[in-house]
């Protein structure tokens, strides 16, 4: 059997110090479950001494039966001159109650003089006693030796001897880390081995991609030993961003034989990064490794004549087995081939010489061409879905629709009122609402309107709520994509709406997650 080499995703806490990225408390939530359905090892929740919502995560996320994934809480050593009993970070690692914890200290000297200002032997206590202290508190304890690298270059004998305290203190794992990303593979491969001279305890590595060496820095620890990878989704993080676990797993595990994911996970990959990017708000990168747009993206020439021949002649592998597919650019020969790839994209079995199915395939197509996204928005795709396969009910008619925004006196808040008319069978309701916004205000009064007739929607609530710009090139006159999150009691569920009026998005999606509602309770019953 393979080696079994253990993923660590720290997308939620050092990829959201990646600039424009900003995740909300139910982003964080969504993102943990749909990595662990993805069989990641471990996740790194956040920083619990940092900030309230990194708190909330590790309180709310104990409500959520994970399959696989272990929660992992991140902190620093207690502070020099302190007890770990009485430093704040410490109690809040424990408070945040997780069967792991993950502790950083210094391992360069220069920064324990410059950052930490105290004296080497001080350093060296912290990390042993604070290391010491969690452990004698029931937790196991990774280590992560920040600037290992770079301390071990300029002072090796300091830099094992922090490493040397980390295990005494009890520490289970020891995490290398090029926290500059500065380091070539060959300086990695080198300094681990003088490392492994010294210490038998498992490591791991926590690469940063400043030199675009994170990858390959990752890979060449593994090929000397690391048991562990640490990095996150598309490479989110910190200045040029960490180790992308989107390149990493599957140069693992099919190109050099590691045993990370299941087959069937690994057909996940593509779908979990476009996922965590739409709840980034942030455009997919095309030409990104493996799960990118373009990745397996073939235009005219030569290239596409040897592909039609065999696939192999241009891609380096299957991209059925990262969830992407080939594309082929040139309009005359993309046609049922882009049909019958985006069919098996859907799982949907098809003949691609039946007209209803190459024309229902093609509207999804037109939906994507319009700005449509489902990653994120699965409820909206499972409603598609329903409506082609002619089991979606129609539950209500609109007959209209007005929403005022209205701006009073300099300095209050606009007041936002709706005005819904909906039919339902014979019956027709005309309702009102105010919110803290249009959008608000219209959901309110939908909800007011259908409620009357169908009383489980007391159950929904709006959860969250994002805006992409289309087209920026066109101003306030580009087309935008509305993702919205709604819940029940049960579970939490994504809808779209696409348009270039605001309003008119987030009303089809706000429809879209009503609907998904009552399509599910009529599921329910139906079974009963």
């Amino acid at each position: 059997m393979a080696d079994k080499i253990i993923i660590y995703d720290t997308t939620l806490r050092d990829g959201s110090q990646g600039e424009d990225i900003s995740f909300t408390l139910e982003d964080k939530l969504r993102i943990a479950v749909k990595l662990d359905e993805l069989g990641v090892d471990f996740i790194e929740g956040g920083w619990p001494g940092s900030n309230p919502k990194d708190m909330h995560f590790f309180k709310e996320i104990t409500h959520y039966r994970l399959k696989k994934a272990k929660i992992s809480a991140f902190g620093s050593t207690m502070r020099p001159g302190s007890e770990p009993s009485k430093d704040e970070n410490v109690k809040f690692l424990i408070k945040a109650n997780t069967e792991w914890v993950t502790i950083v200290g210094k391992t360069w000297d220069f920064h324990v003089k410059e950052a930490l200002r105290t004296t080497l032997d001080e350093n060296l206590r912290i990390i042993e006693k604070t290391i010491e202290y969690l452990v004698k508190s029931g937790r196991k304890v990774i280590y992560d030796a920040e600037h290992f690298f770079d301390g071990y270059k300029a002072n090796p004998e300091y830099a094992l001897k922090t490493i040397e305290a980390s295990i005494n203190g009890g520490a289970e794992l020891v995490c290398l880390c090029d926290t500059n990303g500065g380091n070539i593979p060959t300086v990695i491969a080198k300094i681990i081995k003088e490392f492994k001279k010294k210490f038998s305890i498992p490591f791991g590595i926590h690469a940063h991609n400043d030199s675009e060496l994170a990858v390959a820095n990752s890979l060449i620890a593994v090929e000397n030993g690391a048991v562990q990878v640490q990095g996150t989704f598309n490479g989110f993080g910190e200045r040029c961003g960490n180790a992308n676990l989107c390149s990493i797993i599957p140069n693992l595990q099919l190109k050099m034989g590691k045993k990370v994911l299941s087959d069937e996970n690994l057909k996940k990959l593509r779908s979990v990064s476009r996922f965590i990017y739409e709840l980034a708000n942030l455009t997919p990168a095309k030409n990104q490794p493996f799960v990118g747009d373009s990745a397996f993206a073939h235009k005219g020439g030569i290239h596409v004549s040897a592909i039609n021949r065999n696939p192999g002649t241009y891609e380096h592998i299957q991209p059925e087995l990262v969830g992407n597919h080939r594309r082929i650019l040139v309009s005359d020969l993309s046609g049922k081939s882009s049909i019958y790839f985006k069919a098996k994209e859907f799982n949907i079995d098809i003949d691609t010489k039946d007209p209803v199915a190459v024309e229902i395939l093609n509207r999804i197509k037109e939906l994507e061409m319009q700005g449509y996204q489902f990653e994120g928005a699965e409820a909206s795709f499972e409603l598609l879905m329903a409506e082609i396969l002619g089991q979606r009910r129609k539950y209500f008619d609109l007959m209209g629709f007005r929403v005022i925004d209205e701006k009073r006196k300099e300095g209050e808040l606009p007041i936002a009122e709706a005005t819904v008319m909906i039919k339902v069978g014979g019956s027709i309701e005309h309702t009102a609402a105010v919110g803290n916004g249009p959008v608000n205000a219209l959901d309110n009064a939908l909800r007011k309107a259908l409620e009357r007739f169908y009383p489980e929607l007391k159950e929904v609530k709006l959860y969250d709520y994002k805006v992409r710009v289309l087209s920026s090139d066109k101003g306030t006159g580009a087309g935008v994509r509305v993702l919205i999150e709604s819940g029940d009691k049960e579970e939490k569920w994504g809808t779209v709406g696409v348009s270039q009026n605001i309003i008119e998005a987030s009303y089809q999606a706000l429809v879209d997650s009503i609907e998904y509602k009552l399509y599910k309770e009529h599921k329910k019953r139906r079974k009963t």
